[in-house]
């Protein structure tokens, strides 16, 4: 009798979700007459005119969208609950990250629900720690956020950059951090950019002023290193490089530790980096380039006078650790301090005279402690599969502060000695989230090509292999990214409701080094595809879950992945959600910094690549079928990847979406591509997002 009613409970539950959207209609969106000429192929763009994020009639769209969508979410019965339930999960005391500069020790809190994590010092780990700086105190609404900070070498000053409504612009201020008081230094329009300091200022990054009201939209370019000096006004700062030719490169300036030499890299896309020298010691001293192309990547981890200690995947896909003279920086004249092993080398700091590096084994975190020299002196234990997300350590110190995350456990931080070899927990969150009851495990799959992917998989402990569970698949697959081990408590409530969390290490990302991301770009990207596509196959397969009860989401690049799959097999989910996701990937490079990810992607002005990125791109390969419930979530203020994508996409889906599933748009006003993203924003838009998908998948939350 009991099994009887539950069933007949779910039937009417499903019901009620088809009831509702047979009530529903779609705003009526206008075609334009809009042929593009690719390499003589030519190519409809009907709504071409959502591209203007200015126009009335845009504005007027987003809204008609918005309303919607709200009022499809409103029916959902258990809607406030999620939302209560994930206030309640975020309650809890957070630290995002701790280092010491000088002599005090600074970290990034925020106790529970505050919209924005608050910058604190303290003279000690032991010390209570004072607010320096609470960027909630910004702006009313938890818009305005924090995005980047430098320093200065004797703790006296910080720069800090804020970033208002999610946009990438940053603009630079100063503190005295003894007195708590801003200066009135104000540097703008910048993007993209390190802050590093020399003596009484710092090097930046900037662009010239977009013009007016194309300022999320506008192609970056003529990026430009500067010198700003403590008091002075911008418009007095010194430019210290520029390009004039290649107007679509980015510099980034790094100073080093000793304050003696500054670096400045070069790049033309996502990956790959130029850099030179520069020996600040000497005023009439020219940048000595020592790697002119763009091939690999470089990030100078410490010098010791002019020998640099040089971070690289330079002849070696799974990254190394060489040895640079100054002197003779010719590649033949490198030394090899960690060369290349079978895991992959993430990073390396210095600890005192020691070297702490962190390698990624199987897409999870191991800690070496080695000599100067390179040679393993111990490993640093970790507790099962983990990410290490920061450490924190300097030549002055025989210590390292470093963090370990979990899929079940948030962020903690620990202290390690490295005279006594030994580490102490310095910060336990105190979630309410019972991590106890839940475990992780590590599966390997088979993709169609036939390579091996490695997936995490995240339940309730004695997990029913029924064919039955609410299951939802996170991908990325791109720019060298590694999707390891990290806890997301928006996951929680899915988690606790008896769902099954999956990432697959998909290819185009970094988790196994250069050679698997590059097996994921331009004209390989479909294997980015196929290895989603075959996780999600494995998973119903080997009943953890069925197509009724599977759900898929990505963002930005994940989004393009999501688009892609879901249309190739518009029966692989019930549920899809493609977030700032690159949907148009004929145009994707006209705007923005968007030229910068061709070397992931290709380009349309390149007839082959053109022909692959058809293939595939989302927005242009909706055909009349009947799609997944689809909840497309952006930001009208996402200047990273613009918000054209997802609405061309949205009107495009709406019009060919054949099935009865909705097919839906909710775009965050006043928001971005996600990064500085209030607290308040992301439990709204989370709330709306897993309402959907328990709703859609049948889940009577």
């Amino acid at each position: 009798m009991k099994v009887q009613k539950v069933a007949l409970l779910s039937l009417l539950f499903t019901n009620l979700c088809l009831n509702t959207f047979s009530q529903m209609t779609y705003p009526d969106t206008k075609t334009v007459k809009q042929v593009d000429d690719y390499h003589g192929v030519k190519i409809e763009d009907p709504y071409r005119w959502l591209e203007d994020d200015n126009s009335t009639e845009t504005k007027a769209w987003v809204e008609s969208e918005n309303k919607t969508t709200n009022q499809y979410m409103s029916q959902i019965p258990f809607r406030e609950k999620v939302k209560d339930r994930l206030t309640a999960l975020w309650n809890y005391d957070k630290m995002n990250t701790i280092f010491k500069k000088g002599s005090l020790f600074f970290s990034l809190r925020n106790n529970g629900l505050q919209n924005q994590a608050v910058l604190y010092s303290q003279a000690s780990l032991i010390a209570d720690p004072k607010v320096l700086l609470d960027p909630n105190t910004l702006s009313n609404d938890g818009t305005t956020s924090l995005s980047g900070m430098g320093i200065s070498k004797d703790g006296k000053y910080l720069a800090y950059g804020i970033s208002k409504a999610g946009s990438d612009w940053v603009e630079i201020h100063v503190k005295n951090i003894s007195t708590r008081e801003d200066l009135k230094d104000v540097i703008k329009w910048v993007k993209f950019s390190d802050i590093s300091w020399k003596g009484n200022g710092f090097y930046y990054s900037a662009y010239d002023a977009p013009k007016d009201n194309k300022a999320f939209t506008q192609k970056n370019e003529f990026h430009k290193v500067f010198y700003h000096t403590i008091g002075k006004m911008q418009s007095e700062d010194i430019l210290v490089y520029e390009d004039k030719t290649h107007g679509d490169r980015n510099f980034s300036a790094q100073v080093t530790h000793d304050e003696n030499y500054l670096v400045i890299y070069g790049s033309e896309s996502t990956s790959g980096q130029s850099f030179m020298i520069k020996d600040l010691m000497n005023p009439q001293s020219s940048f000595i380039p020592v790697i002119t192309n763009f091939d690999n990547e470089y990030g100078v981890i410490e010098n010791i006078g002019n020998q640099f200690y040089v971070y690289t995947n330079y002849k070696a896909p799974r990254y190394k650790l060489v040895k640079i003279s100054l002197n003779n920086s010719a590649v033949d004249n490198w030394e090899d301090v960690l060369p290349q092993q079978e895991d992959l080398l993430e990073g390396v700091s210095f600890c005192g005279n020691k070297l702490i590096s962190n390698y990624l084994k199987s897409v999870s975190s191991k800690l070496y402690l080695h000599n100067i020299s390179g040679k393993i002196e111990k490993e640093i234990v970790l507790k099962g599969i983990c990410k290490v997300n920061a450490i924190n350590s300097s030549r002055e110190d025989n210590f390292a502060l470093y963090s370990t995350v979990s899929y079940t456990s948030p962020e903690e931080f620990y202290f390690y000695d490295s005279k006594v070899g030994a580490s102490r927990r310095i910060f336990k969150p105190n979630t309410p989230f019972e991590s106890v009851n839940y475990e992780t495990k590590q599966v390997f799959y088979t993709s169609k090509d036939g390579t091996k992917v490695s997936m995490f998989i995240t339940a309730k402990k004695g997990l029913e292999l029924n064919g039955n569970n609410p299951c939802f698949v996170f991908g990325y697959g791109g720019f060298n990214v590694s999707y390891t081990p990290e806890f997301r408590i928006d996951r929680a409530v899915f988690l606790e409701a008896g769902g099954v969390y999956c990432v697959p290490n998909l290819r185009g990302g970094g988790e196994y080094g250069e050679d698997w991301h590059m097996n994921g770009t331009k004209c390989k990207k479909q294997n980015v595809f196929d290895d989603f596509i075959s996780a999600c196959d494995f998973l119903v397969e080997n009943k953890y879950t069925s197509r009724e009860k599977l759900a898929i989401h990505g963002r930005s690049n994940g989004g393009l992945l999501i688009g892609a799959v879901m249309t190739q097999r518009p029966d692989i989910a019930k549920v899809a959600i493609p977030t700032v996701g690159v949907l148009d990937m004929l145009r994707f490079h006209l705007f923005t910094i968007g030229r910068a990810w061709a070397v992931d992607y290709g380009s349309s002005e390149n007839k082959e690549e053109f022909e692959c990125l058809l293939k595939y791109s989302p927005l242009h390969n909706v055909k009349k079928a009947a799609y997944p419930a689809t909840l497309i979530l952006t930001g009208d203020h996402d200047d990273r990847v613009v918000p054209a994508h997802s609405f061309k996409f949205a009107a495009t889906l709406q019009k060919n979406n054949v099935g009865k599933n909705p097919s839906l748009i909710r775009i965050d006003v006043n928001a971005g591509h996600g990064s500085g993203k209030p607290t308040d924003k992301q439990i709204a838009e989370f709330a709306d997002m897993w309402s959907f998908v328990f709703f859609n998948l049948g889940v009577n939350y």
